[in-house]
């Protein structure tokens, strides 16, 4: 808005300075003004706090930003991280609207703080694999080959989805693994797969697809699906976590996670 000034009487030289200075002073005030009432406008947008597997990580970014299209003044902040460590946040306390766990015991742990808003839904399924480096330079064709001593392999940890599926995989295979290490998540896993540091590491397939310029995946035929559970969560925007809840398990949900690789739900 322009700024308007009573125009006064011609007033001798020195006193121009003063109206100069005067007139600075206003204008200075009002474009702090127009800013804080930027700023003022920004913070007043509504946030949804959504707790999600890291492995959700490329599918719910991209989904959380059309979710944010269609919902103008809405601002979901995403928190990726292990399942597991997600759980027991939430259980403490941390301000979430919106869990979303790799598996449904991990899952049952946030149900039975007491923290979920309604019943947990079935959101999508995935798959372990078995990430090497692009070529397969170890030729790597089962998972009783990880039990070589010339390779280097790392799974989560068990007390994690992704760890549990690992276990789940040894046992049917009759198969027990001896890696190098045990990870909080499956991100830390395919991470020490990507720099080197490891050669082979059980993930989800989706996290292949995501990086196929630079792993391939081999097969584990006859891996168990983890079931992927979205749920909302007694924080303080409780309606706009049941938008988002619905519109992650609606068709535009369901489309996204599908191009990213993960499964129908179950």
């Amino acid at each position: 808005m322009p700024l308007h000034r009573s125009r006064t009487p011609d007033r001798p030289r020195e006193g121009a300075s003063r109206r100069a200075t005067t007139v600075g002073a206003a204008t200075g005030v009002l474009l702090a003004g127009v800013v804080l009432s930027g700023c003022g406008a920004s913070s007043a947008a509504e946030r949804v706090d959504v707790y999600a597997a890291s492995s959700l990580t490329g599918a719910f970014t991209e989904l959380a930003a059309a979710f944010e299209e269609r919902h103008p003044g809405v601002d979901v902040a995403l928190n990726f991280a292990g399942s597991a460590d997600l759980a027991v946040q939430i259980a403490e306390g941390a301000p979430a609207d919106v869990f979303v766990a790799a598996d449904e015991p991990t899952m049952q742990r946030v149900v039975a703080s007491g923290r979920a808003v309604g019943e947990p839904l079935a959101l999508a399924t995935n798959r372990l694999t078995i990430a090497v480096a692009e070529g397969n330079p170890y030729g790597v064709r089962s998972l009783a080959d990880l039990r070589r001593e010339d390779l280097a392999t790392v799974v989560c940890a068990e007390q994690v989805p992704c760890g549990r599926a690992a276990r789940t995989a040894e046992e049917r295979a009759g198969v027990s693994l001896r890696p190098v290490s045990e990870e909080n998540s499956v991100t830390d896993v395919l991470g020490k797969v990507r720099s080197g540091q490891a050669d082979a590491g059980l993930v989800y397939v989706t996290d292949v697809a995501a990086h196929e310029d630079e792993l391939d995946g081999v097969p584990l035929p006859g891996a168990a699906a983890n079931s992927y559970t979205v749920v909302g969560v007694d924080g303080g925007a409780q309606e706009r976590a049941a938008e988002f809840v619905a519109f992650a398990t609606g068709p535009a949900g369901r489309e996204q996670l599908e191009r990213h690789g993960f499964g129908a739900p179950d």
